[in-house]
This record gives C-alpha cells, sequence and structure tokens, in this order.
C-alpha cells in the first residue's frame, strides 16, 4: 500500500470510528480544551458589559455634580442679591424718619423740638445697626495699632501719657458680628 492509500484510509477510518477526535490536542485528554475560547469570549462580553454598567454609572454621577454645582451657584447669587434685604427694609423705617424730620425742618422755627426730633432719627439708627450687629471702634486715648486703626496724621503729643495713641478720630471705625468692616481713621500723637 502506498503512502497516500494510508493516509486516506487514516481519514476514511476517522470518520468510521466516532471516538476519535482528530481535533484534539495530544497533551491534553478529551476534547474540552476546545471549548476554552467560548468560555474566554462569554468573560470578556460579562466584562465588557460591567464596564458598559460603570462607565453609565460615572457618567451619570458627573452629570448630577454639575447640575448640583450649577443649582448652588445659582443659590448662591440669589442669596447675596437679597442678603441686605433685611437690613435696608429696616432702614426704610428711618427714611421715613428722616423725610418727615425734614419737613419739620422746613416748617418750624423751634430749635429744641428739632434737635429732640433729629436726635431721635440718629438714636433709631443706631439702634437698627447695633440690632444687626454693628459696633463702633473706641478708638481715642487708645494704644494705636494697625489692624484696627489707619493714622491719618502724626501730631505733638499734648502730653507724654499720649505718646503712641490716638489723639484724634477723623472717621468713625466699625465691627460687624466682632470683625472689622471698616478701620478708624485717627491722629496719633508722637
Amino acid at each position: 500500500m502506498s503512502e497516500k492509500d494510508m493516509q486516506q484510509e487514516a481519514i476514511n477510518g476517522a470518520d468510521l470510528n466516532p471516538e476519535m477526535d482528530i481535533n484534539t490536542d495530544e497533551n491534553q485528554s478529551g476534547s474540552t480544551h476546545l471549548n476554552e475560547p467560548v468560555a474566554e469570549e462569554n468573560e470578556m462580553e460579562k466584562l465588557k458589559a460591567e464596564m458598559e454598567l460603570e462607565k453609565d454609572k460615572y457618567v451619570r454621577k458627573v452629570a448630577e455634580f454639575e447640575n448640583f454645582k450649577r443649582r448652588n451657584a445659582k443659590e448662591r447669587i440669589e442669596l447675596i442679591q437679597t442678603a441686605g434685604r433685611d437690613v435696608i427694609t429696616d432702614l426704610l423705617d428711618v427714611l421715613d424718619d428722616c423725610d418727615r424730620a425734614q419737613k419739620q425742618l422746613e416748617s418750624s422755627d423751634d430749635v429744641a423740638s428739632i434737635k429732640e426730633g433729629v436726635s431721635l432719627v440718629f438714636n433709631k439708627l443706631r439702634n437698627k445697626l447695633q440690632s444687626r450687629g454693628v459696633k463702633a471702634m473706641e478708638a481715642i486715648n487708645q494704644e494705636f495699632n494697625a489692624d484696627l486703626h489707619e493714622a491719618v496724621t502724626e501730631i505733638p503729643a499734648p502730653t507724654e501719657e499720649l505718646k503712641g495713641k490716638n489723639v484724634d478720630e477723623v472717621m468713625k471705625g466699625y465691627f460687624l458680628n466682632d470683625k472689622i468692616i471698616r478701620h478708624a481713621k485717627v491722629v496719633v500723637g508722637k
């Protein structure tokens, strides 16, 4: 028998012998290793699906965070625009009193009543501001402090004990809830 005939017989014999699997690896028994690429493909598909799910979650979280930032910025702008509303509403009462005082000034010659009316308006203004946390700074005869005071000028101290202290106050300083909102402008003795 020729070599070609033997190969043909082996092929025909393989078709007749169902137990013989010509696709098997000679180092592994059976045909289970042929299914491994299919399992790897299923694993890859599963990982891709998980990755898509996680990517979708991430994109949603980023969008949610962007919406939060936009809402927060909008609320902050609204708060800033309306922050002084209560104070201004309180000051409108004082403005009304000023208008009434002005009318009284124009029609009355009684100096004592005019002084009393103006004094009442000023006291009302001071009380409104104090109720909102505004407090005047005491600067005269205090040691000069660059954190609290702004020196406008220096003059010779009238007495030895006023050297380095505030001799006069050109403009009052104010605190708002214990934070400086305006430094006192002072004249310092040297």
